[in-house]
């Protein structure tokens, strides 16, 4: 099946000089989450906002659906739903008429049950009389996912759909995001909690001063590139690693209470037998000990160094 979204060799550069992309290649698979990391600056807004028409691109080009968004761009423009980073929305309209007006704007005819289902899955319908400037800045958000999903598009962008809401709440977009996901809504999220990546996403892709580092499924990333840790709780605390341990990839943690050894499980060998072994001969005792695997975060934050 071919991609939902095909992005060839797209640059963007301004008169100032700053090249904000410098030749994207990515395609996204219909009906999968994809997460697209990154740190400030480095492209993920503006790829963004070049497939949903509001950035012109200097080179490229770029598909949604198999059409081209330049040449056929009211129809590539009606199948993509993007909820920004800001929060926009007319203050003064209540949340119904936010949702059913933009809609409209795409041209489609009204359909009462489909917005109140809507409004329902966000749980907004209680607020649907409200007018939003009398909503909380949670609820504000999830106004922006249902004005993002009134027109029924078949690819979603949410532009760090998460950014300043409390934790409860965030876990509340998780689940609507899966669901969306379920009912065959492709779905492309930037996002700087890289829990949410992992949690969610069935494939990362790594974005750093405008160019994509590495694109992964989610799990086979962390089995390729996660190392892992051995937590080696102390009996008796140190005041730095033995002289004789300096050959070791060991540091301290907690205030000498714990000794953490980094290893690579996929490895010939781990390397774990001869340390337990060496911190015997040299008396240090162990209380307790637990294996962790690298996070996300520790690979994206490797990645974006090396690149």
């Amino acid at each position: 099946m071919p991609p939902i979204l095909s992005i060839s060799g797209v640059e963007k550069h301004y008169d100032s000089g700053l090249t904000a992309l410098g030749g994207v290649d990515l395609a996204v698979r219909r009906g999968e989450i994809f997460a697209l990391l990154g740190p400030n600056g480095a492209g993920k807004t503006t790829l963004i906002s070049i497939v949903c028409g509001t950035v012109t691109m200097s080179a490229g080009t770029v598909l949604v659906a198999g059409r081209n968004i330049v040449t056929d761009f009211r129809a590539t423009r009606s199948t993509i739903g993007l909820v920004p980073q800001e929060i926009a929305l007319d203050i003064f309209s209540t949340v119904w008429n936010t949702v059913q007006f933009s809609r409209g704007l795409f041209g489609r005819a009204p359909d009462p049950a489909y917005i109140e289902q809507l409004l329902r899955d966000l749980s907004l319908w209680d607020k649907r009389h409200s007018k939003t400037i009398e909503l909380s800045g949670g609820m504000k958000r999830r106004v922006m996912i249902a004005k993002a999903l009134s027109h029924e598009p078949e690819l979603l962008f949410l532009d760090e759909p998460t950014a300043g809401v409390d934790v409860n709440l965030r876990r509340d977009m998780w689940a609507l995001v899966r669901r969306l996901r379920d009912r065959g809504v492709t779905i492309v999220l930037t996002t700087h909690y890289i829990e949410e990546a992992e949690e969610m996403a069935d494939r990362v892709g790594v974005i750093d001063k405008g160019r994509i580092l590495l694109v992964e499924d989610t799990a086979a990333l962390m089995e390729k590139m996660g190392k892992r840790r051995l937590m080696l709780e102390l009996q008796q605390p140190m005041a730095a690693i033995p002289a004789e341990l300096q050959g070791w990839p060991l540091e301290l943690q907690s205030d000498g209470q714990r000794m953490v050894f980094t290893f690579d499980a996929h490895g010939e060998g781990t390397g774990i037998a001869a340390l337990l072994k060496r911190l015997g001969e040299l008396g240090i005792d162990i209380k307790d000990l637990e294996t962790t695997r690298s996070s996300l975060e520790d690979i994206f934050v490797s990645l974006v160094e090396r690149g």
